[in-house]
């Protein structure tokens, strides 16, 4: 997330309540111990471009975490997480011709970009250096961003995702950064081919949707997990078709140079060598995860076979429609488990154990209720 001018890490500025026209609440986090309370703030008037949403889900990303802790070392406090937001259309300024009053739409991690740089107009908005992301970010007004653990946001017409009438809003909500991280890689490094085999290590928000993702696309998919508990679940449950146990040398041996590609989805310290092994020649390891600590990486895993090793960090907001549009089209949701404002504490706490089958979801609109 961006950073904000801050003094002691608490942002220097007028009063979040007095920073613009409208009345907005939602839960916060004040310091590094992470804790959430109700906390009153403002968002701006809908401009010419803009777009006014009632919140009624917000997805909890594990990036939440990261962030309201500092464990990224650049939250600006309070912050109010949250970018897997869906809501209702409740104003839209003059110019907006995209959505109307009423309308079912989402926010994703980002609301503004420069619209002119080559990220912008190659519609990778994601990759723009002026890129403003949802929440703890500085917008060009130079006010913070606050997320959608909140009952309300205004946010440009171009960031703004149409909902498909048959996609649900609480399953759906993560699938606005799950989603897409996880797709756009599928789709730009050429691993949503019939026939390809794709590989996904871990099993949890985003490596049960890549599951998913990558049947839907006509690949063939192996599960790689540490968990050998979770083979049922991969196979029989989400549709996998292999399960591959990364601890068990002969497993690992007997699938060497079998893949095309793998989405490495755990964001924990681990050895990727040994999966680059399963790797075909010129196969791709894609990162989506983030380990707190540099990548260890055996330098002949890399050059045997010409493999390569990319990153990818969610998507342009025409691919995100496009994605949304997809997971529609083939009834893919997320597994939640939806919970109430009071007890997203409880839930982040869990969600730091790994302790959800696979997504938080907060219930905003039955249970945001201002003090």
């Amino acid at each position: 997330m961006g950073d904000a001018a801050t003094e002691n890490g608490v942002r220097k500025a007028t009063s979040p309540e007095e920073e613009h026209p409208r009345k907005a609440f939602g839960w916060a986090a004040r310091d590094a111990s992470g804790l959430f309370s109700p906390f009153a703030f403002s968002r701006r008037n809908n401009g010419d471009e803009d777009v006014t949403i009632k919140i009624l889900y917000c997805g909890m990303c594990h990036s939440d975490l990261h962030v309201v802790r500092n464990e990224w070392a650049r939250t600006a406090y309070p912050v109010v997480p949250g970018h897997e937001i869906v809501g209702m259309v409740t104003q839209v300024g003059g110019s907006v011709q995209k959505f109307k009053v009423g309308d079912r739409v989402g926010v994703g991690c980002m609301v503004n970009s420069c619209g002119s740089c080559h990220g912008c107009q190659q519609g990778l908005e994601n990759h723009c250096p002026g890129l403003v992301f949802t929440y703890n970010s500085v917008n060009v007004d130079g006010t913070m961003t606050y997320g959608g653990y909140s009952d309300m946001i205004v946010v440009d017409q171009h960031f703004v995702i149409r909902f498909p009438e048959n996609m649900p809003s609480d399953s759906g909500a993560p699938l606005l950064c799950a989603g897409i991280t996880v797709y756009a890689p599928m789709k730009y490094h050429g691993l949503d081919q019939p026939g390809k085999h794709l590989g996904v290590v871990g099993l949890g928000g985003l490596g049960h949707v890549a599951v998913r993702f990558g049947k839907a696309l006509g690949m063939k998919v192996t599960v790689i997990s540490s968990s050998p508990g979770k083979e049922k679940e991969a196979t029989e449950r989400l549709g996998a078709d292999a399960f591959l146990v990364s601890s068990d040398p002969g497993r690992m041996q007997a699938a060497m140079g079998t893949m095309d590609g793998i989405i490495d989805t755990v964001s924990a310290v681990h050895d990727v060598t040994p999966l680059m092994f399963l790797l075909k020649t010129r196969g791709k390891m894609i990162m989506a995860g983030a380990p707190e600590k540099p990548l260890q990486l055996d330098a002949f895993s890399l050059i045997l076979g010409e493999k390569s090793i990319a990153g990818t960090c969610i998507g342009g907001v025409k691919e995100t429609q496009e994605m949304i549009d997809f997971a529609a089209e083939h009834n893919i949701t997320a597994d939640i488990e939806l919970v109430s404002m009071d007890r997203v504490n409880e839930a982040m706490e869990r969600l730091s154990k790994g302790d959800v089958r696979y997504r938080f979801v907060i219930d905003i609109g039955n249970t945001l209720t201002a003090a």
